[in-house]
């Protein structure tokens, strides 16, 4: 019995001996386990894991950049960037808000439609957990665009969930001035139309950031920056637009919008010389501050489509018959190919029959003999016909291309349309009648406007344009120019011979047959020009509306070397007069006489001498004195920030186009200029002489493709780059 109890107790406390040894184990095992996590832990993941505790009180904040602004020709602002500020709703946050102050919400609703001037129902619905749909949302936004002041007195509520922060907004501070050729911005500061769209990319700048140290509510600690990098601004886009030209533009814009009870007026003043448009003008227009409050006034199916005719730029967008202004062009080709002379006489009896169909002038009881400058006076569709029977559908649509009509102007607007024109294959007897005094074919005002420049001009056909240059500002405050426009130009699609006795017969004309210029009571001042009536087309019915007429005018100033053209479109004037000389006449008379005064004065003549343009020479590694002497030949002035001899760098850099008496700075103190950076020049249009000359000075390789001026070159100009940068050329005759 003894040994049996001896031999249990044996068993059993070798059987708490292996227990032991199993937990033992187990405990260490377990130890082991947490002791190869926490290296895996601190060795492998420590670098991981630190990234996302700092994640925890780190916080990155976007740092917007400011839109670049858009001027006139003078610098005058017509867009700017202004901070506002908006307040959202963290619904979650004022959830908890509510329950640790123990009130309601209805409580914090009535305070934040008191402090910002929105009605209790606005407010309570942007407190609303749920949107229009049911679904649960976690934000909202009160309010935008709103002043510091507002801003300030939402902020002092001190309601935990109500964020403020700022924001740039678009600001137009003459309102509808300029509207359809500016354009407008959407809620994220991105181009709509116009100017905005068009040179979006260069107008957005590049947002920057800034990493703070921020607290438990995410609010920044002060003092405790942990890196910031610069937002880059958007480049300033400079307009050919002279804001005192499109002033006296809207001014008789709007007389003859009122005038004539018309459903839309267009006006352009142009430069024939150039192509620059100095002024555009639509009558109705918008305010692109508020381009949302005024759409209903257009026409239109449903919303959107009123709010698209509101932004179309009926100058560019809207083709139609040009009527009598297309027989300056028909004259112009007559007058070039020798089919019609001075000499010549045409006889007018009211119509032209083509078979069963005669084709009737404005004035049905005829004009009789005629002699050609006479005809264009009379504005006879009779003479014309003759005259484009003489050319011939062939002929006739060789100069439709050479004047550009059927083709896009490129101007730099977005939406232009660009007409229909008749192919010499589907162009029968009748049709060349009626395309020669200006029906069938469709144009828009600004190829209207092109075609009658290189009458103005003596020939040739130069691609308008609103975009002047695009500039930014070095460090150092001077204006860089990026990117200066250079037009297209098709040279001599008619002679000079040709342009001088066409402007003779335009003087005589818009002077009722006078060979002296009395238009506007003054002999000195020589206005040529051309009025048209157009009948419009009747979409629903087909053929021509009877009660629906474009009026329309080109004019130039002064007729023997213009400085300006003119173009004045009114749609449907419903005031009794159609005809495109009394509904026109009074507009052109009231915004030449505008023009005149404005001509004649001494700021005219200042703020039309251009600068010269300078490209900034190398002068890193010359000595200071060799600099300045460089400089000084130069016409640019020079800015020493230290007492060193030699030049170790400069702003703007090598290459930069900058206008005389622009400032260089020398050895500035500024850790971001790289002494082996320069910018690529602007070549297009030099010699080949010239380009060598300015590439061998910045020691910049090159090749060249063919031979004359430069045509391209394969790094764009204004383009950062290195020192040692290859660069080809191409040239052409």
């Amino acid at each position: 019995m003894n040994r049996k109890v001896k031999s249990a107790k044996r068993k059993n406390k070798n059987s708490n001996r292996v227990r032991a040894l199993y937990v033992t184990l187990g405990v260490c095992l377990v130890f082991l386990m947490l002791i190869c996590k926490l290296t895996y832990i601190m060795i492998y993941k420590s670098k991981e894991y630190r990234h996302m505790a700092q994640g925890q009180w780190n916080a990155q904040v976007t740092v917007e950049a400011d839109r670049g602004d858009i001027t006139d020709r003078n610098g005058a602002i017509l867009a700017t960037s202004i901070d506002v500020y908006r307040v959202d709703l963290d619904l979650e946050a004022i959830d908890i808000y509510i329950e640790d102050e123990g009130i309601t919400k209805d409580k914090v609703a009535q305070k934040l439609s008191e402090a910002s001037g929105l009605t209790l129902e606005e407010v309570n619905q942007k407190l609303s957990s749920t949107d229009e749909s049911g679904n649960q949302i976690k934000t909202s936004t009160l309010i935008t665009g709103i002043d510091k002041e507002l801003a300030d007195k939402i902020k002092n509520l001190d309601i935990y969930g109500v964020v403020i922060t700022i924001s740039p907004k678009r600001y137009y501070p003459n309102n509808n001035f300029l509207a359809h050729v500016l354009g407008s911005v959407n809620s994220d500061n991105t181009g709509l139309n116009g100017i905005e769209l068009q040179y979006d990319s260069e107008l957005t700048g590049i947002a920057g950031y800034k990493i703070s140290e921020v607290d438990g509510n995410l609010d920044e600690l002060p003092f405790q920056t942990i890196k910031y990098t610069s937002p880059v601004d958007g480049k300033n886009v400079a307009l050919t637009i002279d804001e005192n030209i499109q002033l006296m533009a809207e001014k008789a814009a709007e007389q003859g919008y009122e005038d004539n009870k018309a459903k839309e007026v267009t006006v352009i003043v142009s430069n024939p010389n150039n192509g620059e448009i100095l002024a555009m003008v639509n009558k109705p227009d918008f305010n692109p501050n508020t381009p949302y409050e005024d759409y209903e006034n257009f026409q239109g199916d449903n919303d959107f489509d009123k709010l698209q005719n509101m932004f179309r730029n009926d100058a560019i967008s809207d083709s139609f018959e040009p009527g009598s202004t297309f027989k300056n062009f028909t004259l112009a080709a007559a007058l070039e190919e020798g089919v019609v002379s001075e000499n010549d006489t045409f006889y007018c009896d009211g119509g032209l029959k083509f078979g069963s169909t005669t084709i009737k002038c404005w004035n049905t009881n005829g004009h009789g003999t005629q002699t050609l400058a006479q005809i264009l006076q009379n504005s006879c569709n009779v003479g014309f016909m003759e005259v484009g029977a003489r050319l011939g559908s062939e002929k006739l649509k060789e100069y439709i291309d050479k004047f550009g009509f059927g083709q896009l102007t490129e101007i730099d607007l977005p939406g232009e349309s660009e007409g229909i024109v008749k192919s010499v294959s589907d162009m029968s007897e009748m049709d060349l009648a009626t395309i020669a005094f200006g029906q069938t074919n469709t144009v828009n005002s600004v190829q209207l406007i092109q075609a009658f420049n290189a009458i103005a001009n003596g020939g040739d056909l130069i691609e308008p344009h609103v975009m002047k240059e695009i500039s930014y500002e070095a460090s150092n405050g001077t204006k860089v120019i990026d990117e200066v426009f250079n037009p297209t130009v098709q040279k001599s699609v008619v002679s000079e011979e040709t342009t001088a006795i066409l402007r003779d017969y335009l003087e005589r004309t818009i002077n009722a047959g006078g060979e002296i210029g009395t238009f506007m009571g003054d002999k000195n001042r020589r206005v040529g020009g051309k009025t048209g009536t157009a009948q419009t087309v009747d979409t629903e019915n087909g053929g021509y509306s009877s009660d629906k007429y474009i009026a329309s005018v080109l004019s130039l100033y002064p007729v023997d070397d213009p400085q300006v053209t003119i173009y004045i479109k009114v749609v449907e004037p419903s005031n009794g007069q159609y005809y495109g000389g009394p509904v026109t006449t009074p507009i052109l008379k009231s915004l030449l006489t505008d023009l005149f005064s404005y001509m004649d004065s001494e700021i005219y003549k200042e703020r039309y001498t251009e600068k010269n343009k300078v490209i900034v020479p190398e002068l890193r590694g010359k000595s200071v004195n060799e600099a300045k002497k460089i400089l000084e030949e130069l016409n640019l002035n020079i800015e020493l920030e230290d007492s060193s001899s030699k030049v170790t760098n400069m702003v703007p850099y090598p290459g930069a186009l900058v206008e005389e008496g622009a400032i260089i700075s020398i050895n500035v103190s500024d850790d971001t200029v790289d002494s082996n950076k320069l910018i690529m020049p602007d070549l297009e249009g030099k010699t080949l002489g010239e380009a060598t000359n300015i590439l061998n000075s910045m020691n910049i390789s090159f090749s060249t493709n063919g031979t004359g001026v430069v045509d391209g070159q394969d790094v764009i100009a204004g383009k950062l780059i290195e020192k040692d940068t290859k660069v080809t050329l191409n040239l052409k005759e």
